[in-house]
């Protein structure tokens, strides 16, 4: 089907770039630069430079970069790590791959993890919290630092969907002892295929992440005497989670627009609430305020309503396409074997919940449909 408001759009992306894209690709090609070459360098230190973090990671996927932090730290078999239901089941895989017990707690209104719940969820067996920065805004980092530093926990930051966000002026991902980001094409900042990174302040963290993704052995960029690189040696025993040069390449060339794309997302988030704030069987995100101790970058623009399905199938049928995510959370998901958690706000939320298009090269005239379409689908169906 071809959508009059299509959920994401890669191909307009690229034809908006396309000529930096190509250049790009076709130098790196013709010098054969493919794996861990000038532009991860460049990547490595701009990207980190961004999040305000002393070291930058990259690897091949937010996935390997939440494993990779948990196996860094030495998380293991008895051990607990604290996490929410609600997000993609990447987050709670990375807890269970290293052989740790996954515990699962609820999340507020605002998707992200209920900081209330958090302590009394904290035993002896608890090593460490992922919060998950849901939907382009920040989890209360705050809250979360105090309880986790009280403590003595790790905190590894999932800000896969939420490059740029801010809490009280400071990055996603630069809180925690690590932070793990995603680069899957239709994350805010977007290669085209996937990649992933970590962030963090800590040196001696950073060096043994940097064997852990490539094998166990140092890149040459990170070697201080030449002689090492005659050597070959392994420092320990690895794992190949490597992001290539070209992806590298692509999100350098991408970089560069970040910050105009985010403030698109906010502008279009804007002309939502303004747009749809009437209608109150709709529960609408919190708008971009300045004076928000969040700067939300809007990954997803998500509302809720009880008649979701109907909007989502009204909505389809007017040439709109819309995401819903995890309609069945992941501790419910019957093979994971996770149902002994009570959660019932997100159990409510998955019900719900349903994200409109928003991307940057989203026109002000689509975002206008997608806002009368709603008011048509108000006035006929509730």
């Amino acid at each position: 089907m071809i959508y009059k408001v299509p959920f994401v759009n890669y191909p307009l992306q690229y034809s908006l770039l396309k000529k930096e894209i190509d250049e790009k690709i076709h130098s790196l090609l013709l010098k054969g630069d493919l794996y861990l070459r000038d532009d991860t360098i460049q990547f490595e230190r701009d990207f980190a430079k961004y999040i305000g973090s002393r070291f930058g990671i990259s690897t091949n996927s937010c996935t390997d970069s939440l494993f990779l932090s948990l196996y860094a730290i030495g998380v293991g078999e008895g051990d607990e790590v604290i996490t929410v239901s609600h997000t993609y089941i990447a987050t709670i895989a990375s807890i269970v791959h290293n052989r740790a017990t996954p515990v699962l707690i609820d999340v507020g209104p605002d998707y992200n993890m209920n900081v209330e719940l958090l302590e009394e969820a904290i035993n002896s067996k608890t090593k460490a919290i992922i919060p998950v920065h849901l939907n382009g805004r920040c989890c209360d980092m705050e809250k979360i630092m105090k309880i986790a530093n009280k403590y003595g926990l790790a905190v590894i930051e999932d800000a896969a969907q939420a490059v740029g966000a801010r809490f009280m002026g400071k990055v996603a991902g630069s809180f925690g002892l690590t932070g793990c980001f995603s680069f899957y094409p239709a994350k805010i900042l977007g290669c085209y295929g996937d990649g992933g990174f970590i962030t963090t302040d800590n040196e001696r963290l950073a060096e043994k992440l940097y064997l852990l993704r490539d094998n166990g052995e140092k890149a040459r960029y990170l070697m201080k005497d030449p002689e090492e690189a005659k050597d070959k040696k392994i420092y320990c025993f690895g794992f190949n989670s490597v992001l290539d040069n070209i992806q590298a390449g692509i999100l350098n060339v991408k970089l560069i627009h970040l910050n105009k794309w985010i403030e698109r997302r906010r502008e279009i988030a804007r002309m939502y609430n303004e747009g749809l704030s009437e209608i109150e069987e709709i529960t609408l995100p919190p708008p971009p305020n300045t004076n928000s101790p969040y700067y939300d970058v809007f990954q997803n623009y998500v509302i809720r309503l009880k008649e979701r399905d109907k909007l989502a199938t009204f909505l389809e049928k007017n040439g709109i396409e819309t995401m819903i995510s995890w309609r069945t959370p992941n501790h419910l998901q019957k093979a994971l074997k996770l149902d002994h958690f009570k959660l019932p706000e997100t159990e409510k939320i998955s019900k719900e919940v349903i994200s409109l298009p928003i991307y940057p090269e989203l026109t002000n005239e689509q975002v206008e449909y997608v806002i009368s379409t709603i008011h048509k689908f108000k006035k006929e169906c509730l």
